[in-house]
């Protein structure tokens, strides 16, 4: 916590209020802080220490009614309006499932959570915002004008902690540890992706072969994965768009993953960031930011489940993209088609 800037709660609030613009994470990285201690500076004022526990907010939100939940990493942001419904707790992981809203939690990163009523010009906007041990955000919940302000009242008074202390103990971000191959194991690697019956397999088959995505990624090769050209994701996209094809996109951090199923309406490009401006779904991509974009195939008992899958310059996954099944109609092999005809990088060998 060393590099960040020592500033007092008091400090903070006077450097926000010169300074109204920038959104909360934008300005916090600007100070030199983590976004979780700029709103835990203005607890006592319109932000209150709530429980972070998913077990204690998950189940009460559903009373909230129509929300907003929105999860995001440094480059993609994803947002979906819906309610709350369908909690599953886990010792692991927990899971709200519906049709709007569909999240993965991993409780052991809910380390702080604040309720936040902040007075706009079109006046108070209302949140939980979740927060893991280096102060950056994991899942967010924004109230929509049509949300119960009632049940808001009782939940913030429920999950309210007796710390309402302004200031906000960080720990250092995790470095991230980049492509890791084992050459020694790529045969094995090969061999038992062959296999795989189900795509939750290779989060085990990885980390026992001292892999990890996209270690594995760069090392097993054609058919399994193939790399792509990084300026096809508008390609892919706009596809998508054209041929009305559903899919799955997941989006998400260490805590969160939150995920997108359905076609895309509305394609926006704007400066860095391509975004689906969608009824119900918003979507915000860094497209600056991909430095590889890998096409994966990974074999399932319901057959291939090919997925376009995009990394930062750290090694940091930004996104997965699946072609959606459903009872009416199975898009994936449209949606193989689109990706079988994305344009492969051009990867220079090794001098």
């Amino acid at each position: 916590m060393s590099d960040l800037a020592q500033l007092t709660p008091a400090d903070i609030r006077q450097a926000r209020s010169d300074n109204t613009n920038l959104r909360d994470r934008d300005f916090a990285d600007k100070l030199n802080i983590r976004e979780g201690q700029l709103v835990a500076a203005y607890v006592g004022h319109d932000v209150t220490r709530i429980a972070a526990s998913p077990d204690d907010i998950m189940p009460r939100l559903k009373d909230l009614g129509e929300v907003v939940a929105l999860t995001r990493n440094r480059s993609c942001v994803i947002e979906k309006v819906g309610v709350y419904d369908n909690f599953h707790s886990g010792p692991h992981a927990s899971m709200i499932l519906n049709e709007e809203i569909d999240l993965r939690l991993f409780g052991g990163h809910f380390v702080s959570a604040f309720a936040v009523e902040r007075k706009t010009e079109s006046g108070v906007k209302r949140s939980i915002q979740i927060f893991d041990a280096s102060g950056d955000a994991v899942h967010k919940i924004h109230l929509r004008p049509e949300s119960d302000l009632t049940a808001w009242t009782q939940l913030v008074a429920d999950l309210k902690l007796g710390d309402q202390d302004q200031e906000l103990s960080v720990s250092p971000r995790k470095p991230v540890d980049g492509a890791k191959t084992n050459p020694e194991k790529t045969d094995q690697l090969r061999n038992e992706w062959a296999k795989m019956t189900d795509t939750h397999q290779f989060l085990r088959l990885v980390p026992k072969l001292k892999m990890n995505r996209l270690g594995a990624y760069r090392s097993v090769g054609e058919p399994m994965a193939r790399q792509v050209a990084t300026d096809e994701v508008n390609t892919m996209l706009n596809a998508v768009l054209d041929q009305n094809v559903e899919v799955m996109i997941f989006v998400g951090n260490m805590g969160c993953i939150e995920i997108h199923g359905g076609p895309i309406r509305n394609l926006r490009e704007m400066g860095p960031w391509q975004n689906i401006l969608d009824p119900g779904f918003d979507l915000h991509l860094r497209m600056d930011h991909i430095a590889e974009v890998w096409a994966v195939n990974k074999p399932t008992k319901r057959g291939a489940a090919m997925s376009v899958e995009a990394f930062d310059a750290e090694g940091s996954i930004i996104f997965q993209i699946f072609g959606r099944r459903t009872d009416a109609k199975d898009h994936r092999p449209t949606w193989d088609a689109i990706v079988n005809a994305l344009r492969s990088a051009q990867v220079k060998e090794p001098a």
